[in-house]
């Protein structure tokens, strides 16, 4: 797999999987990874994580709530966790393959262009 430019990515739409495909192996999401800023690999390379430290309660809702149409567009949902009021943590992984699939990237740079309201700590 070619690595692919966050803004390639952003230029594709998901494809349903119900299963039966295998999962990126962990040099192929490391490739994708590369252009997504803030993200990380995570339990045993099968999702990738990103966090954010949003102003206050309502800035980490709203961000939820895009982040939610956005999914609903893609038809690739992510898990979402709103901690300590402000603290936001999105997962992807491919659910029906048991890691990770090109999907989850997409998904990832689209949700890097959405507007969020960061702490004023945030760099």
């Amino acid at each position: 797999m070619a690595t692919q430019s966050a803004a390639a990515l952003r230029e594709k739409k998901c494809e349903p999987c119900e299963g039966g495909v295998s999962p990126l192996s962990a040099s192929e999401a490391k490739e994708l990874l590369q252009n997504l800023d803030g993200w990380e690999l995570t339990d045993g390379d099968k999702k990738i994580r990103r966090k954010w430290e949003t102003a206050d309660f309502v800035a980490g809702i709203e961000f939820l709530s895009k982040v939610a149409d956005l999914a609903e567009e893609e038809g690739h949902h992510p898990d979402v966790h709103l901690t300590g009021y402000r603290n936001v943590t999105i997962e992807l992984t491919t659910h029906a393959i048991g890691g990770l699939s090109e999907n989850d990237f997409i998904v990832a740079a689209k949700i890097d262009e959405l507007p969020v309201k960061l702490n004023a700590d945030n760099k």
